[in-house]
């Protein structure tokens, strides 16, 4: 039953897959530089380490907006947002996660009581808004540069070709493991209070409880990635504005540096120590900063090359994400509370600390559910081992069969 209640958390990352994570690789892969199969499986993999190393950081503040102290409740809020971006995603919209889960926990707290905490909405609402104007200035700053390095280096066209597929590939994976450190508060953020799993010694590394529901959440996200995001990846590559190669490499980079930049506790903690403000951790919304960065492109070229009917789309969707899963979030909560009586969580009052919520919290750390993930983690490593050894035999075998039907080619040439 615990694992089950899991569940609504899975699917809204394999819905972050299918939606937000794709634009780390949209570009690249609307620019044909970058095969749609390669850019999935560097993706998952650097989405799954940046959301394990790095993902505590955004996830307090959505627990400052929110503290779901129930597991029910933590569960029915996934669900509504995960249903609200799969619907979008259905229509091939770059919605925002971040809105969906912002609207669904504001959704708990206006059907249980709680206060949303002002200052911490109002953080988020700027990020969103500071994301893609960062991002735009960003992209533009960096092509201007781009177009005067490639100008002055003088490189052979096909050397030139070669070295851009390689970035893109490069900057790339840092996109996918900012994106992991970011936005996986999205995904796993609400089960935090309700889940306290004992630590997991897997030989090498030791996770916490934590880091265990944020690499479930980052395995769910690489399910998506692989399984549904190419009709996303196909709006932001090549709908809203068609990318060159080198400008595809300039978005990626600059979407990934906003996104390292509100994920970064190292560089928050530098910028204090210089005097200036701190930098709010803060999961801002990838789908936002991406279609920023490829506006700031388009702006510098001319806006004449911007498909505004799909930027309009877009924009529509990010209105109604927040709206529809706050109260979708609402309605499955009273379903969940009235017809099958379930504990989606209660008012914890004003005045009490976020301590106090998380230790007042029905406890589900049992060392059975701890047992269960470690056995499913093996099997992963398992079967996912076997798998890459198998496709790289495969490769293998092909690349020699086309060196073999070369060689005899040319031989009958002679």
């Amino acid at each position: 039953m615990i694992l089950f209640f899991l569940t609504s958390g899975l699917f809204l990352g394999w819905s972050l897959g299918a939606n937000d994570a794709s634009h780390i690789f949209g570009s690249a892969v609307g620019s044909k530089m970058v095969t749609f199969r390669k850019a999935a499986i560097i993706a998952s993999v650097f989405f799954i380490l940046g959301a394990v190393i790095q993902g505590s950081g955004t996830s307090q503040t959505l627990g400052k907006l929110g503290a779901v102290n129930a597991i029910g409740g933590s569960f029915t809020v996934a669900l509504a947002a995960a249903i609200t971006i799969y619907m979008m995603t259905k229509f091939a919209l770059p919605i925002s996660t971040t809105q969906a889960i912002v609207g669904a926990i504001i959704g708990w707290n206006f059907f249980t009581g709680n206060r949303t905490d002002s200052k911490t909405l109002s953080t988020i609402v700027a990020a969103w808004i500071a994301g893609p104007v960062i991002g735009a200035v960003f992209s533009i700053a960096l092509y201007i540069l781009f177009k005067k390095f490639k100008r002055s280096v003088r490189i052979h066209l096909i050397r030139f070709e070669s070295y851009i597929k390689t970035g893109l590939v490069v900057v790339g994976a840092f996109g996918a493991y900012s994106l992991g450190a970011n936005n996986i508060a999205n995904v796993m953020g609400v089960f935090i209070p309700a889940f306290n799993l004992q630590d997991l010694n897997l030989w090498i590394i030791t996770l916490n409880s934590n880091q265990q529901l944020f690499l479930l959440g980052g395995l769910a996200i690489s399910t998506g990635i692989i399984t549904y995001s190419w009709k996303v990846m196909d709006t932001i590559g090549s709908n809203i504005l068609e990318l060159s190669s080198e400008a595809a490499l300039v978005v990626v980079l600059a979407q990934s540096l906003v996104l390292f930049i509100f994920s970064s506790t190292g560089l928050s903690d530098f910028i204090v120590s210089i005097g200036l403000p701190r930098i709010p951790m803060v999961p801002v919304s990838s789908s936002q900063v991406i279609v920023g960065c490829i506006l700031g492109i388009g702006l510098y070229k001319g806006v004449r090359n911007i498909n505004f009917k799909v930027l309009g789309e877009i924009g529509l969707a990010w209105l109604i994400s927040p709206v529809a899963s706050g109260l979708l979030t609402f309605f499955l909560l009273f379903f969940m509370k009235n017809i099958f009586n379930i504990n989606v969580g209660s008012n914890t009052g004003e005045q009490i600390a976020a301590a106090e919520q998380i230790t007042n919290t029905m406890n589900y750390s049992q060392a059975y559910a701890s047992s269960i993930i470690k056995y499913f983690l093996l099997g992963i490593f398992i079967f996912g081992t076997i798998g890459i050894a198998y496709y790289l035999l495969l490769t293998r075998k092909k690349k020699m069969g086309l060196q073999k039907s070369e060689e005899k080619f040319w031989m009958n040439m002679k």
